[in-house]
């Protein structure tokens, strides 16, 4: 089969990585893809969102399945735009249609969708400018930490949450008044704020069977003990220490089950991974977001842990057959650092020579931020390289890719040195 891959990212070397290893594999893509993927696939320099661009590409290299990495292309209509072009229309898409993948591209629509098929989450109100005032109230009305999200696709940036009212109800201001985060805060999602800890579990459905993939847990906050700016994702562990037989039962129940099935009620087609992020509020887990993709740096771990031919499992999917298909995991656990260029998440240089990667070898290397130049493999966004071991536990894990860190070099490099630190 020839496969297509959109993206990036860690999370699109990480499944390049696991596509290459399938006998079912003729030929790989990756637009735009990174130089990590340019070392074991065809990158082909063509935006995630340049549909038409796409479709030729997929034409002229006789493409058989697309993978949607990233969100964008997805709220979009990707998948839509497959299906109603009659020379593309019978191509795999693996990535929800257009109004299942709401879920990611409207926190309102998402939180309605909970609501419809009392799926647990924190209890909410949404408001527009022409409501500030009903805003203020609301606020007035909970007890902090105050947590207000943008209703839209804010690249990972449009949660925020405060401890004072007068700093919450300005930043409500900011967000619908001064469009702080464009058109995605239009609408705001005013939350309570939910005490617990966090992780994420990956549903791999064909939109009636479904596989539940390892659980994850990562790290979004810059500085070490989660202090500091939100990232992308500093590192991961999987599965998650706490996530016992217990709980995953309940998740299962309360959570992956409806959601489904909820897809299915609502007539919202789905073909793909689903990430739910989730909290663990005493011994109960409740829904934070859905997001309509695999997560980065999540894949980088939970990706590795899956036995089974990624092909074959994809290729299941797409002939809505997954339910006959039995997962494998690999019980280790796998732990992932992200190197990040310094100054991320605020501004950051790109272009500096990265080195020493190549002589790593009982760890896993997934380029997120690089590029290519005069056959030197340098530094192109904040996100650079996620480092990912496998160990008996996440401590062994961490050990192997902290020790690998230490033979990579590139200027201004960063990362945090307690990855785990709250297990």
């Amino acid at each position: 089969m020839n496969i297509l891959i959109l993206g990036s990212g860690g999370r699109e070397h990480t499944l390049a990585w696991k596509l290459k290893q399938s006998p079912k594999l003729s030929n790989l893509f990756v637009a735009p893809g990174n130089a990590g993927t340019g070392e074991i696939a065809n990158n082909v320099p063509i935006g995630v969102n340049d549909f038409q661009a796409i479709k030729k590409l997929v034409l002229s290299e006789r493409i058989n399945m697309v993978i949607v990495g990233p969100e964008d292309p997805l709220v979009n209509g990707i998948h839509d735009f497959f299906l109603n072009d009659s020379d593309i229309g019978k191509i795999p898409v693996i990535g929800p249609q257009k109004a299942a993948a709401e879920l990611e591209g409207s926190k309102e629509f998402a939180k309605k969708f909970m609501m419809r098929h009392k799926i647990p989450t924190a209890a909410y109100e949404s408001f527009t400018a022409e409501t500030l005032l009903e805003g203020f109230a609301f606020l007035e009305s909970l007890r902090p930490p105050y947590v207000l999200k943008a209703d839209g696709l804010a690249a990972g940036k449009g949660v925020v949450i405060l401890n004072d009212l007068q700093e919450a109800k300005k930043e409500l201001q900011a967000m619908l008044i001064d469009a702080k985060f464009g058109n995605a805060s239009a609408t705001v999602v005013i939350e309570e704020f939910l005490s617990g800890t966090e992780l994420s579990v990956f549903v791999l459905t064909d939109g009636t069977g479904y596989k539940i993939l390892p659980t994850a847990k990562d790290y979004k906050r810059i500085g070490e003990g989660d202090k500091g700016l939100n990232t992308g994702g500093m590192g991961a562990i999987s599965p998650v220490p706490f996530a016992d037989t217990v709980f995953m039962e309940k998740i299962h129940e309360r959570i992956v089950k409806p959601t489904v099935q909820g897809l299915k009620k609502d007539n919202l087609p789905y073909k793909g991974f689903i990430f739910i992020g989730l909290i663990k509020v005493g011994d109960e887990p409740k829904v934070i977001e859905y997001n309509v993709r695999l997560g980065d740096p999540e894949t980088e771990v939970v990706i590795p842990r899956i036995q089974n031919d990624l092909l074959s499992l994809l290729k299941a999917v797409a002939d809505q057959n997954l339910d006959k298909v039995e997962l494998k995991i690999d019980e280790r656990t796998a732990a992932t650092v992200m190197l990040v260029s310094g100054g991320y998440p605020e501004a950051y240089e790109k272009g500096k020579k990265i080195t020493g990667y190549e002589d790593i070898d009982d760890s896993l290397v997934f380029h997120a931020g690089t590029t290519d130049l005069e056959s030197k493999t340098i530094t192109n966004g904040g996100r650079v390289m996620a480092i990912t071991s496998f160990g008996n536990d996440f401590k062994e894990a961490l050990g192997k890719s902290y020790k690998n860190i230490e033979k990579i070099r590139f200027v201004g490099m960063n990362y945090r040195k307690d990855i785990g630190f709250d297990l």
